[in-house]
């Protein structure tokens, strides 16, 4: 990595930090290129304004979620070629994972850019609800397998149970902070994947 790239990154790192503890708003170009080290044309040479510095920002959090989850959920079906099996694995090493956080999860900024939407522009604000769209066909297509050999035991709608995925998930990551308990995520996964083993569970 150049060592323009190296700053992107760096100016990014710091953007994502600042922007998850106070918001989009209250994040400044001066702060940023302060703590980077950096002067204000430095920052104008990788970003053209704080809106494309946003733009890049969520880009890369969307692919390295993208990338957490295909590698969790690859090797949990490498282990099992049983669907529900598969997914139940899935689910507990995702739990696993957020538990490994030793200060809890530092937030998500699908979320941030949603209740700060009008700060953002038309693009972002797509790209942002094409975001959750992708968490919801994602895991509905991992239902849909499970539920073509374990037919529900209760009349569920299947893209709504999707939701629950990222429901559960931020929300256990408000609660986390509300409580300065960050084992409350882990647990609200593992609470999921217990609904899902009795959804899912043959009778009898």
């Amino acid at each position: 990595m150049g060592k323009g790239s190296e700053t992107q990154a760096l100016l990014m790192d710091l953007a994502e930090s600042a922007i998850l503890e106070k918001g989009f708003g209250a994040t400044s170009i001066e702060e940023l290129i302060s703590a980077a080290g950096i002067t204000k044309s430095g920052f104008f040479y990788h970003f053209r304004d704080k809106t494309e510095l946003a733009r890049a920002l969520l880009v890369r959090y969307i692919d390295r979620e993208e990338v957490l989850l295909d590698d969790l959920f690859n090797r949990a079906h490498e282990l099992h070629d049983d669907p529900l099996h598969a997914f139940l694995i899935g689910l507990k090493l995702f739990a696993e994972m957020m538990a490994d956080l030793p200060e809890g999860h530092p937030g998500c900024l699908v979320a941030i850019y949603c209740y700060q939407e009008r700060l953002f522009d038309a693009e972002i604000v797509r790209m942002n609800a094409e975001a959750a769209t992708a968490w919801r066909i994602r895991f509905r297509n991992h239902l849909d397998l499970i539920a073509a050999k374990y037919p529900p035991r209760d009349n569920v709608d299947l893209d709504a149970l999707a939701d629950m995925v990222s429901t559960i998930v931020e929300g256990g990551i408000i609660m986390s902070k509300a409580m300065k308990d960050p084992n409350i995520l882990a647990e609200q996964i593992i609470l999921f994947r217990s609904y899902i083993k009795l959804l899912f569970s043959p009778a009898g």
